[in-house]
């Protein structure tokens, strides 16, 4: 019998070990399609929320002045939002682009930010792929000066199951007269209606500033909007303020396959979304409450 040599015995240890991996490699695959599947079967979770620039309401509450100062603001909010599972996050009135990106981080998502035509940028956040993002994508001409002077903005995601899903972020002008939010839902309207003529799923998410009785309201349903709220909600569904709210301005809209596809809809008025009224220290991340949709 021959002794096998040191080159030979350290051969097959190689062989080994390359096995041991390629079975690992193997398990690990499978583990990851397994994974995968059950992501496609996964219900499809979408806030809307206006952050009041991440500074907590009311502004005057010494706690939330405290939290802000001491830069837990960025916690606080990607904790609170984490309990709800979220897949897609509209952010209205958006901090600082160094804050979304410690939320986004916690969440573990990807973000697009929409500038401003005056102050208050939007952030479109997904924990999937968001690709082709446009500010205030206009077909023709660029941004009138006084209009979307809060933020308007367009991207698409891209979803497990493989399907796109085009996304409009949009806080609409805050005026009690309607007259610049009917100049603006047209123009934004029409940019849709290429989307819209051909059926893709579709969501509009933000604070609109306006509520389902108005005109501007109409308008969304007439082009073929379907809110959420409406669709499969209960109650008044009310988000704003986070105190006693007594008006319904954020919403989750869908068009295409999508808008037939909402089981859940409503607003989140709990947790630290809300005040307590009985505690005159409370306070709340924002002045609005976020608006959840769910998707099968």
């Amino acid at each position: 019998m021959t002794t096998p040599s040191s080159n030979e015995s350290l051969t097959r240890r190689d062989v080994l070990k390359r096995a041991a991996v390629g079975s690992l490699a193997i398990a690990a695959s499978s583990v990851n399609s397994v994974l995968a599947a059950q992501d496609k079967s996964q219900p499809l979770r979408v806030i809307a929320y206006n952050v009041y620039n991440c500074t907590g309401w009311p502004k005057d509450r010494a706690l939330g002045k405290k939290a802000t100062a001491l830069g837990q603001m960025p916690d606080r909010f990607a904790h609170e939002l984490a309990l709800y599972d979220p897949d897609i996050i509209n952010f209205s009135e958006s901090p600082s682009e160094e804050v979304v990106k410690q939320i986004a981080e916690r969440l573990g998502m990807n973000y697009v930010r929409f500038p401003s035509g005056g102050n208050w940028p939007g952030t479109l956040l997904s924990r999937f792929e968001i690709v082709d993002p446009k500010n205030a994508p206009l077909l023709k001409g660029e941004r009138p000066k006084d209009l979307f002077t809060r933020h308007w903005g367009q991207a698409t995601v891209k979803l497990p199951n493989g399907e796109s899903l085009v996304v409009h972020s949009a806080h609409l002008h805050p005026s009690p007269e309607p007259d610049t939010r009917l100049r603006e839902i047209p123009l934004m309207l029409e940019s849709m209606k290429k989307d819209l003529d051909a059926d893709r799923s579709m969501l509009l998410i933000g604070d609109l500033n306006h509520t389902p009785d108005t005109n501007e309201y109409k308008l969304w349903i007439d082009a073929g909007w379907t809110d959420t709220f409406t669709q499969v909600g209960k109650g008044d569904g009310l988000t704003i303020k986070a105190d006693t709210p007594d008006r319904r301005i954020d919403y989750v809209m869908a068009a295409g396959p999508i808008g037939q596809k909402v089981v859940e809809s409503r607003p989140l008025f709990e947790g630290a979304f809300r005040t307590n009224t009985a505690d005159a220290a409370s306070f709340a991340l924002s002045d609005h409450l976020p608006q959840l949709a769910i998707f099968e």
